[in-house]
Formats: C-alpha cells, sequence, structure tokens
C-alpha cells in the first residue's frame, strides 16, 4: 500500500515537472496546473507517511502559487508543510513556515487568515519557547488591532499577558495588561476590565509598586459598575492589607474564590503574594509608648500641615 502511494506521488511530481517546462509552442510555464500535482504528491507521500518528502512538495506547491501570483493559495501550502513539520516534532521550523505564511496572507488582503495563522503557531510553540510564544501572540493582536477586531485582540493580547506574568517579566505583563484593559473598556465589556484590574494590581504588587498598584484601581472607579462590585471591594482590601502589613488579611483576600479562581497565572500571583515588611501585622499603639509615637507624629504631620508649596 506504502509503495503505491509513492509511486502515485512520483507521478504526480513527474507530471508537475512536466507543466512547468517551456518549448516553442508554450512560452509560460503553467504554475496553475504544478501547483495542482505537487498538492497531490505532498497528500500521497503523507498516507504512504513519507513525512519529508510531503513537506518538500507542499514547498513545491507554495512556490508554484507564488509565481502565478496566488498568495493565498501559496500561504495555504506552507501552512500545510507547517503541520507536516508539527507531525515530524520540528515545532520551530513549523512556526517558521506559519509566519510565512501568515506574512502571505497579510499581503493578500486577508489579515483576518494571517492573525488566525499565529495564533496557532503561538498554540503550538508555547510548550517549548515560551518567549517565541509572546511574540506571536501580539503580533496576531496588533494585526487584529489594525483592522478594529478589538475582541479577538484583547483575548490574543490576554494569552501574551498570562505568559508574560508565568516568565516573572512583571514590567511587560503590566504594559500588556494596561493595554488589554482599554480594549475591553472601548468595547464595553466592563466586567472582564474589573477582573483585569485584579490581575493589574497584583502584578504591581509583585513589582513592589504599591503606588501603580492604586492607581490601576483609581482609573477603573470611571468604569461603569467597578465601585461597589465584589472585584473593588476585593482589591480595596487587598490594598489596604498590603499597605499595612497586615498579612492575615492579604491572605484572606488572596485565598477567597475571586482570585483563587482567576486564570491560573493570577492565582498563583494571588496565593505566592507576600506583604513587606516580613509580613506581620502591624498592631495600633497603646499605652504610653504609643501615646507618645502618636504625639511625635502628630508633632511631624503639623511641621507639613501647610503643605509643601
Amino acid at each position: 500500500m506504502a509503495a503505491e502511494k509513492i509511486n502515485e506521488a512520483h507521478d504526480h511530481l513527474s507530471q508537475a515537472e512536466k507543466h512547468l517546462k517551456t518549448s516553442f509552442m508554450k512560452w509560460k510555464p503553467d504554475y496553475d496546473s504544478a501547483a495542482s500535482e505537487y498538492a497531490k504528491a505532498a497528500v500521497a507521500f503523507k498516507n504512504a507517511k513519507q513525512l519529508e518528502q510531503a513537506k518538500d512538495a507542499y514547498l513545491k506547491e507554495a512556490e508554484a502559487h507564488s509565481n502565478n501570483k496566488a498568495l493565498f493559495h501559496a500561504a495555504k501550502a506552507l501552512e500545510q508543510a507547517g503541520m507536516i513539520l508539527k507531525d515530524m516534532q520540528r515545532i520551530p521550523e513549523a512556526v517558521e513556515y506559519i509566519e510565512k505564511a501568515s506574512m502571505m496572507y497579510v499581503e493578500n488582503g486577508t489579515p483576518d487568515t494571517a492573525a488566525m495563522a499565529l495564533d496557532r503557531a503561538g498554540k503550538l510553540i508555547e510548550p517549548v519557547d515560551l518567549d517565541k510564544a509572546v511574540h506571536l501572540y501580539q503580533h496576531a493582536a496588533s494585526v487584529f488591532e489594525n483592522e478594529d477586531r478589538l475582541r479577538q485582540a484583547s483575548e490574543l493580547l490576554g494569552k501574551a499577558s498570562r505568559l508574560l506574568v508565568r516568565q516573572r517579566r512583571f514590567d511587560e505583563a503590566a504594559v500588556s495588561l494596561q493595554k488589554e484593559k482599554n480594549m475591553y473598556k472601548e468595547i464595553e465589556n466592563y466586567p472582564t476590565c474589573f477582573k483585569k484590574t485584579i490581575a493589574q494590581v497584583l502584578v504591581q504588587l509583585h513589582r513592589n509598586d504599591f503606588v501603580a498598584a492604586d492607581k490601576c484601581v483609581r482609573e477603573s472607579y470611571s468604569i461603569p459598575g467597578f465601585s461597589g462590585s465584589e472585584d473593588c471591594a476585593a482589591v480595596e482590601q487587598l490594598l489596604q492589607g498590603y499597605d499595612e502589613q497586615d498579612e492575615e488579611q492579604v491572605s484572606r483576600v488572596c485565598h477567597s474564590p475571586l482570585l483563587k479562581y482567576m486564570d491560573n497565572d493570577y492565582a498563583k500571583l494571588a496565593i505566592s503574594l507576600k506583604v513587606p515588611g516580613g509580613g506581620k501585622k502591624k498592631k495600633s499603639p497603646s499605652g504610653p509608648e504609643g501615646q507618645a509615637g502618636g504625639a511625635q507624629a502628630a508633632e511631624e504631620d503639623d511641621e507639613y500641615a501647610g503643605g509643601l508649596c
């Protein structure tokens, strides 16, 4: 059976080569017919488990389509070559061909198809190369954003944000999350904005930047429905506990169902969050020492009572 398929494939390759030849009566190669034969050869090689030859046949099909200015079909053939390489466990090479296909889709005027191809490439490479996956998701998001497809763009940015968090690249994650939240706000998906605010706070606190975390919450007050929501209450309690070095309060919020059932990467951020200063609960001043401390603090406050300007 395999031998028959291999012979069949070679027959198709021979036919393809004939279509590409020119003569006194045939001035131009018949790229369309050649591409069709290469595609048939690729399928036959694939069925015979001759994957390297199947991949080469798809690449020849892509070249024939490209010479015929049929960029969409050329890109499809490149993707097929990529899928063969995936079956051969040659993932980085597979992704390289899918990226080339996505550029052809853009050139052909089908950017949505390009973005979906980049998304597929990101999923393929994610288990072996997180950096590359982030790049592919961000690229796909920018293609959708250019087409004003903000829902799809925000979803892909979300994938990039989670991977950045997983790699503890918190500075980049903070930027990515802000962009995500802005997109969700623009398409009026306010409940998701609330969740992104929680994620932002967790990222900023892991950056040890309380001021930035607080700013993320303050700017969310302008989002309809945020004030008074359980998300708002949670981040306010979290920030208060963090600021007061109240480990118990921070732990209670971070282990609440609201945060525990977020996307796994953010849930891990929540349960691993430590308060500054060793994490012991701040006690209220009491007794003579406390009173003295209070009086001293009052004096210091009074010194700047008139403000700094």
